[in-house]
């Protein structure tokens, strides 16, 4: 006998294939703090040494994460990006971390992080150079798995400068054999989809999802609003082809969570933090969790949101329903319930939304009723029958996102 939820994801045309890198890992999409978009490249540490990249740098963010709560809310991985290492490999072609910077070494810098409930991801490329030009893994493949699985590194980031994109249908899948070979979990990031998107490569997402646990599909997250609509404009377009093979082991990464940068408006910041939700996205934060505001902060942690990122079904969700030129529905099922997003790109007025629950691709045909509470705000919109309008405002830029649940 299937559960409701079950007959809802049938209704609604989701489905979730066992396409899935089968090391355990990724069963919810991973959540974390990665440098690249707030600290970049900086290796000054001699005029910037609170924002260089270095040790410092990540036992600093690891101890706010810790500390402000941030881990026991999920965010479990600190994850180092490029510009680390040594600018040549030693003369056993092994990769080492720039001593000066990281004096202590990422063995101890893993022990740290694990001493502390944490995670550390590190960085790579599979080509000749990272983007930044230090060492890549082009014929250092085995290599580098090992060296990773020696220092205690529990996910590591494949980027793909440097490379003829052709041969990472072989290479990407190559070092996930690699890694899982040390025997150490290592969560396996690639970049590999979408180095074939910008070459108009027809994407095998059936592969990717076999050999990767999450992956990114697009370009880099910048710090603005245009950015994170971009993406989103991006996942709405080509969900389909994709959808059908996200699911727990593996999910599509979207990239960076900017909340709490220099961009984005509180109600920016939630429309940011409801997307990635109903995308079922990796959570990863890239800010100065040292100096974060407040509001912001209570945007990253809010429970409700992240239960719906979390949700073990790993079903990623789609937009359902353009309501105007400037708002659109977006609807994920998760555990007994759906959760809905709608977003309002006007940056100028607010949105009123009156729409029927079928619309949303609720299953109205199979629940007598509904019950549906803002996440955000906590406002409880009462029970509703399935033939129900449904009516809210959102917000300029920003986002109204609901749980709807089977009404008791």
């Amino acid at each position: 006998m299937k559960s409701l939820i079950q007959q809802a994801i049938v209704f609604v045309c989701f489905t979730t294939l066992a396409y899935g890198l089968q090391n355990g890992l990724a069963r919810t999409p991973p959540m974390g703090w990665l440098s690249w978009e707030r600290f970049r490249c900086n290796t000054d540490c001699d005029n910037h040494p609170d924002s260089c990249i270095s040790e410092n740098l990540y036992m600093a963010m690891a101890d706010r994460l810790v500390e402000d709560g941030y881990r026991d809310a999920g965010y479990e991985y600190v994850n180092i990006d490029d510009c680390w290492s040594n600018k040549t490999r030693d003369e056993n072609g092994n990769l080492n971390p720039d001593s000066k910077r990281f004096p202590s070494g990422m063995k101890a810098l893993a022990d740290y992080m694990h001493k502390k409930g944490l995670k550390l991801g590190i960085y790579g490329d599979f080509g000749s150079k990272t983007c930044a030009g230090y060492p890549g893994s082009l014929n250092y493949l085995e290599k580098d798995a090992n060296r990773f699985a020696e220092w205690g590194i529990d996910m590591f980031k494949m980027d793909g400068c440097n490379v003829d994109i052709s041969l990472m249908k072989k290479g990407y899948p190559e070092m996930g054999q690699y890694l899982n070979a040390t025997g150490r979990p290592i969560l396996f990031s690639c970049s590999w989809p979408d180095y074939e998107r910008g070459k108009g490569i027809p994407i095998d997402y059936q592969s990717v999802a076999s050999h990767c646990n999450i992956w990114r599909n697009f370009v880099d997250i910048q710090d603005s609003w245009d950015s994170v609509l971009k993406i989103i404009d991006y996942q709405a377009n080509i969900t389909d082809q994709w959808g059908p093979v996200v699911g727990p082991g593996n999910f599509s990464d979207p990239d960076m969570l900017i909340i709490g940068d220099y961009s984005l408006s509180v109600s920016q910041s939630q429309a940011q933090m409801a997307m990635w939700a109903i995308l079922a996205a990796p959570l990863l934060m890239s800010n100065d969790l040292r100096t974060i505001s407040p509001e912001f902060r209570e945007i990253l942690l809010n429970k409700e949101v992240i239960q719906v990122n979390q949700d073990p079904l790993g079903i990623m969700g789609k937009r359902v329903l353009q309501i105007s030129n400037t708002t659109e529905a977006w609807m994920r099922p998760i555990s007994d319930h759906w959760a809905v997003s709608f977003l309002n790109r006007d940056p100028s007025t607010s949105a009123e939304i009156s729409v029927s629950l079928d619309k949303l691709k609720l299953p109205t045909k199979k629940v007598e009723g509904f019950d549906a509470l803002d996440l955000f705000t906590g406002k409880y919109y009462g029970y509703m029958t399935p033939d129900a309008i449904f009516n809210c405002t959102v917000a300029p830029n920003g986002v109204t996102f609901l749980r709807f649940g089977m009404a008791e």
